[in-house]
Formats: C-alpha cells, structure tokens, sequence
C-alpha cells in the first residue's frame, strides 16, 4: 500500500497522542489550513469505533476552536473527503472574505489575487488545542 497519510513524512505536526495528529499544511493562500489525520490506516468515519469517532471529532473541533481564537477568521471550513486519499482525515480551514478562493471552496477557481493573512504559530496553535480539548471534557 502506497498510502501518504500513514508515514507522516515532512509534516509540521502541531499536535498528536496515539489515535491522531494535527498538522499545518504549508498553503500560503490559506495560512492556519489544518489536517485531522487518523495514525491508523482507515478510510470512513464508519470504520472507526464510536469512542475513536468521538475522539477524532472532539479533536477537529478543538482544532477548529483554537484557530478561532487565534486567528478570528470570518468562517471555518470543515472538510473529510477522502476521494483522493482514502485515509481518514479531516480538512480544518480558516476562511476570509478576501481570501483568494471565497466564497468557493479552497479547492475551487480563485476569485481574485486575495489578501495575505497571518499563519498560526505552531506552539500557540498546539497549546489552544490542547486548552480546547481540556475545556470539552
């Protein structure tokens, strides 16, 4: 199997435990562009035992909270398609009104040149993830 999300090679990883990881895809179009990667090699939500899907959630949900807060995008994008990569991942996505693509997906025709927005730093990212999975519980 030749599958790109199951040996996490020049990755910023930003946060992990032993179930998933969160990493900063390097997208300056869209600075904060996040991924949700499940370690195990599985392809659907449905795959995974309810306690591991509401693990993965509560993690895409901290990740999306943090980079709210650090951030202040005007929306966020949630995204798990796999049709590319039929590993278990999720797409977490700050979005502005002037960015390059909006109101189109970041994977649809650009819109305009769009307006250069700050990224996350890594460890204030790491440490509002951890405080949003900390206050979830």
């Amino acid at each position: 199997m030749d599958c790109p999300l199951c040996i996490a090679s020049n990755e910023q990883v930003v946060w992990e435990d032993r179930r998933c990881r969160v990493i900063q895809v390097d997208d300056e179009a869209h600075p904060g562009f996040c991924r949700v990667i499940w370690n195990e090699h599985v392809a659907e939500m449905g795959d995974l035992l309810p306690a591991d899907q509401r693990h993965l959630l509560e993690v895409v949900l901290a990740t999306e909270r943090a980079l709210r807060d650090l951030l202040q995008p005007d929306k966020m994008n949630l995204a798990s398609l796999g049709n590319m990569v039929p590993h278990l991942h999720w797409h977490v996505i700050p979005r502005y009104t002037d960015d390059r693509h909006f109101p189109e997906p970041v994977w649809g025709q650009p819109q305009r040149v769009g307006v250069a927005h700050p990224a996350a730093d890594a460890v204030a990212l790491a440490r509002a993830i951890d405080g949003a999975l900390s206050a979830g519980h």
